[in-house]
């Protein structure tokens, strides 16, 4: 069976980038897919194939969360294609659920 991990230069450059460019997808990946609504803040520390781990600032601290992907990741490319699609799912879920709306495009 094929390693659920990325090379590590790539897994460090996807993580850097959502930490540093999409910090507000993070956020909503937790609400809306962690179900934790009370989260303020969300940073990703591991992401393979099979999914995402973000570190989570709640009120009372920070936990760890893990996100499953809805199928395993192919490449990079796939990443990228099902980061964005979870984002805006999770976007518009957010906007359903009458939460302020994220500046992601």
């Amino acid at each position: 069976m094929p390693s659920p991990s990325f090379a590590p230069e790539s897994e460090r450059y996807m993580m850097d980038h959502m930490n540093a460019d999409h910090a507000d997808s993070n956020l909503m990946y937790i609400k809306v897919y962690g179900n934790l609504w009370s989260a303020t803040a969300a940073r990703m520390v591991t992401l393979d194939k099979e999914g995402m781990d973000l570190e989570v600032t709640v009120p009372d601290g920070t936990l760890r969360i893990r996100i499953p992907f809805d199928h395993r990741l192919e490449d990079e490319a796939d990443a990228q294609r099902t980061l964005v699609a979870m984002s805006r799912h999770a976007q518009a879920a957010i906007t359903q659920a009458g939460q302020p709306r994220s500046t992601i495009s």
